[in-house]
């Protein structure tokens, strides 16, 4: 590979999202997103002529700003040659991302067997076999990805909210682009989190009988949640400790943070201080928030 001595950068560069992901974790429903989004979205186009379209991309005249190429394992040398080029790109001036989807073993199988669909790399095997021999191929490009969305829990609406946060026009202009979700611990951990924090020192407002059936949404719940001794607190100091791992992160490169934020069931108590910290972090500079509540309507 060449040095970037030898290709200066080209006025404005060109943006590129390499989408990939395990089968079945929406790769499809991500590069319809980036389309609708007005990318120009290549299907399993070689590693070796990603360069090249990009330059050609580069001497449109601006028709072409935003280009994804979306991999899967038909291209099986790419999690090999992927990283030269992302570095080649870098070093021409453009702005190289890259997109994994993932999702469990478990939600694999059932969306498969949902669509009686047998797995590319099945073969004469089991449906499991298929799915282990692809994550095994491709762990080395989920390693280097900028950002990786598990889709175990997420609804269509929910993927397409994420990667809109992380590639749309809004997107382009900040430094920064955080996700808070909301979760309940008895469904599990956020596989995609990178930070977890638990509201369970917080007064559950399940055994309170007129909030029971309401939601961190509405204002009788938050009102309530953000009205306990030691919830302004956590917000103020939770606020400022994520400004510190946001600054940090955006020095090492890392341009996406999820946030995960547990209760019991994930209806009330994580459900308002997400939604307030949302709103809190909304005000920060360079700053794009989207907020989601994966368990709201699992009790």
């Amino acid at each position: 590979m060449t040095g970037r001595a030898e290709h200066p950068a080209h006025p404005g560069g060109i943006e590129v999202a390499i989408v990939s992901g395990l089968s079945g974790a929406g790769r499809s429903t991500a590069a319809k997103v980036l389309e609708d989004l007005g990318w120009f979205v290549v299907d399993n186009l070689p590693p070796e002529l990603i360069e090249t379209m990009v330059d050609l991309g580069a001497r449109s005249s601006g028709q072409v700003t935003r280009i994804a190429v979306v991999m899967d394992v038909r291209s099986r040398a790419f999690t090999h040659d992927l990283g030269a080029v992302i570095k080649e790109l870098d070093a021409r001036g453009h702005r190289p991302r890259v997109l994994f989807l993932d999702a469990s073993d478990a939600v694999l199988i059932r969306r498969f067997e949902a669509n009686r669909r047998s797995h590319p790399l099945q073969g004469d095997g089991r449906l499991s076999d298929g799915i282990r021999a692809e994550r095994e191929l491709l762990a080395p490009l989920h390693d280097q990805a900028d950002l990786v969305v598990d889709t175990s829990a997420r609804s269509v609406h929910q993927l397409r909210a994420a990667i809109e946060a992380a590639f749309g026009d809004a997107a382009v202009d900040v430094g920064h682009s955080v996700t808070v979700v909301s979760f309940g611990y008895k469904h599990g951990l956020p596989p995609d989190a990178d930070l977890v924090v638990d509201m369970r020192f917080l007064p559950n407002p399940h055994w309170i009988p007129e909030l029971r059936e309401h939601d961190g949404r509405e204002d009788v719940v938050r009102d309530y949640v953000l009205s306990q001794e030691g919830a302004e607190e956590f917000l103020d100091r939770y606020l400022e400790l994520l400004r510190l791992v946001g600054a940090g992160y955006r020095r090492e490169g890392k341009r996406y943070l999820t946030v995960a934020v547990g209760c019991t069931g994930g209806k009330h108590r994580s459900v308002a201080v997400a939604e307030e910290l949302a709103r809190r972090m909304s005000g920060e500079d360079g700053v794009s928030v989207t907020v989601s509540h994966r368990d709201v309507g699992r009790e």
